[in-house]
């Protein structure tokens, strides 16, 4: 999710990341679904209330909203991390237990949270980058000429010189945005496009490999096998009438 806030900087979650910000922060601002889709926890937190009245687990750590606010939010309005093991074990275990367990579990996650955040080392924590308007919608027209044309192939070089943008900018944000390296994104997208194909027309896989990019049929097949765990002649088997 690309997430631009208030002072025109945007934020790039993928999954596991951790944004903190203050409602301020994100008013007005805007959100866009890099991938058409966006799943993710949201926890508002009253930090006036956190402070008068802390639940006691927190009143014993001696956690308060304006000691968080001051830790994540005063600076710039707002903090973002990147993925890490003890962000997920808060998380992962939210959706496999009973309905009658969802309210106290959520509590003991979000006092859990909390408890992290508050012993946090904020200076030695990798942040996420954050960037500018200019370099996000040069990306994204980056991705329009890719995808508009998949028997072209592009180099990072070609596309660096034809953007004036550098190679290590480029690949950075480009990840930011897509959430995978563009070789990476560009092979799992022309698959995703062949799946769609070898269910829906009525070409060869030489056709449909030709049609995404591949010269070859066996680099294609290749290529396939390697997104989807199946060949393209077993997929269309199994799919195609269902």
């Amino acid at each position: 999710m690309g997430w631009k806030m208030q002072d025109q900087s945007t934020i790039y979650l993928g999954p596991g990341d951790l944004s903190l910000h203050t409602l301020h922060s994100c008013a007005d601002s805007a959100m866009n679904l890099p991938l058409g889709y966006y799943q993710g926890v949201s926890v508002f937190i009253d930090l006036d209330a956190l402070t008068a009245t802390p639940p006691d687990i927190l009143s014993e750590a001696g956690i308060n909203g304006n000691n968080l606010y001051a830790k994540f939010c005063e600076q710039d309005g707002h903090t973002a991390m990147p993925a890490s093991e003890k962000i997920e074990h808060i998380f992962s275990e939210l959706y496999d237990f009973p309905e009658r367990m969802y309210l106290p579990y959520f509590k003991l996650k979000v006092q859990e949270l909390l408890l992290f955040l508050d012993m946090l080392d904020l200076e030695n924590t990798k942040r996420l980058n954050q960037y500018v308007s200019g370099q996000v919608e040069t990306i994204k027209e980056i991705h329009s000429l890719m995808t508009s044309d998949l028997k072209r192939h592009y180099t990072i070089e070609e596309l660096s010189k034809q953007y004036l943008m550098n190679t290590t900018t480029l690949k950075s944000v480009f990840k930011a945005v897509y959430g995978m390296p563009i070789a990476s994104y560009m092979k799992e997208y022309r698959m995703k496009l062949a799946s769609n194909m070898l269910l829906q027309e009525d070409k060869s896989i030489s056709e449909i490999a030709a049609a995404v990019g591949y010269k070859s049929q066996s680099k294609f097949t290749s290529a396939f096998r390697d997104i989807f765990q199946i060949l393209p002649t077993a997929y269309q088997k199994l799919y195609r009438n269902q």
